[in-house]
C-alpha cells in the first residue's frame, strides 16, 4: 500500500510539476519542488527530502528553493530542537493566482466590450450594407461567460480565503 502511494505521489509530482512549470513560468525542477510541497502538505518538506526524492544535486535544489522563496511561492518553518527547515507552499500563492486570473479576465472582457461597441456602431451606420453587418453573438456570449466566471471566482476567493485557513 505504501509503495503504491509513493508511486502515485511521484507520478503526481511530475504531472503537477509540468503544469506549475507552465502556469508559474518557472524551471522544471522548481515546478517539481512546488508540486512535492503541495502533495506533502502542511507537515513540510525538508531539504534532504527534496534532494532524495527529486534526484537532484544539493546545489540545484538550493538554487531553486532560494528562487521560489524570493518569488514568495514557498516559505519555511522550523521545529523546536530540529535544525532543519521545512518548506511549504505560501498560502497566498493560490490567492495571488486567483487575483491574476481575475485581472486577465477583466482585461479580456473590457477588450471584447470595446470590440462589440465598435461593431455595433458600424452596424448602426446608415450606409452599411446589410450583408456587411457584424454578428455580435460571439462577443455577447463571451462577455456573459466572463462576467459569470469572474463572479464565480470572486465568490470562491471570498468564501475560501475569508472563512477558512489555507492549507
Amino acid at each position: 500500500m505504501e509503495e503504491s502511494r509513493n508511486k502515485q505521489k511521484c507520478q503526481l509530482v511530475e504531472k503537477l510539476g509540468v503544469h506549475l512549470e507552465q502556469t508559474e513560468q518557472i524551471a522544471p525542477l522548481a515546478g517539481r519542488i512546488m508540486a512535492y510541497c503541495i502533495l506533502t502538505g502542511k507537515r513540510g518538506v525538508s531539504f534532504e527530502d527534496l534532494v532524495q526524492n527529486l534526484c537532484a544535486s544539493k546545489s540545484t535544489i538550493s538554487t531553486h528553493l532560494n528562487h521560489l522563496q524570493s518569488l514568495n511561492k514557498l516559505q519555511y518553518f522550523t521545529k523546536t530542537g530540529d535544525r532543519k527547515k521545512y518548506f511549504v507552499i505560501n498560502p497566498n500563492t493560490i490567492k495571488q493566482n486567483i487575483d491574476r486570473m481575475i485581472e486577465k479576465w477583466e482585461t479580456e472582457r473590457k477588450l471584447h466590450q470595446e470590440i462589440r461597441l465598435y461593431k455595433e456602431q458600424i452596424n448602426q451606420s446608415e450606409n452599411v450594407d446589410p450583408e456587411a453587418k457584424f454578428d455580435l453573438e460571439l462577443h455577447n456570449n463571451f462577455i456573459k461567460f466572463l462576467n459569470q466566471a469572474i463572479n464565480s471566482i470572486k465568490e470562491f476567493k471570498e468564501t475560501t480565503f475569508n472563512s477558512t485557513s489555507q492549507n
